[in-house]
């Protein structure tokens, strides 16, 4: 029996995950990998796909991942994870990431991403999810900026 999707606000998607910068998670100079800080990102972003649809997610495409200020080992990284805009099987997920140096407690933005997903069916076949509904400013702002990165991405991958 398929499951009744109703409309949603991001509300239902938030993600807040929270890592320790260590050794191992940096380059000789002593900051993150990039690779790191992506794969934390895709993380947080698919919990807040799957948290959002109620369903198994994939990745389809990573944007905009720019590196603002450098993370150094024995920081703290926030990563923020939303909903910020729904298609019939697909996701934009918006991911800020902050550095904080846990001993002068100094916060930095690191970087920001747009990942999008596709919900799955058991199958792995595209399924339906909830369609958004903004329920403030911020939300309808943020959706609209995401309808015209959906424009930009799907122009530039017509095969």
């Amino acid at each position: 029996m398929a499951k009744t999707k109703k409309q949603k606000s991001s509300s239902f998607s938030p993600v807040v995950m929270t890592e320790l910068v260590l050794p191992s998670h940096t380059n000789a100079l002593g900051t993150i990998f990039g690779g790191v800080v992506m794969g934390w990102i895709d993380i947080a972003a698919a919990i807040a796909a799957q948290r959002y649809s109620r369903s198994q997610v994939v990745t389809v495409s990573i944007d905009y991942l720019h590196f603002i200020n450098p993370i150094k080992v024995g920081y703290t990284v926030k990563i923020n994870a939303q909903v910020s805009s729904v298609g019939r099987t697909s996701m934009e997920i918006e991911v800020d990431v902050e550095s904080e140096n846990g001993i002068t407690g100094q916060s930095k933005p690191a970087t920001k991403a747009y990942l999008t997903f596709v919900a799955v069916d058991e199958n792995g076949k595209p399924c339906a999810v909830p369609a958004y509904s903004p329920k403030n400013l911020h939300e309808k702002k943020r959706q609209k900026q995401a309808e015209i990165r959906r424009k930009a991405r799907l122009e530039a991958f017509k095969y």
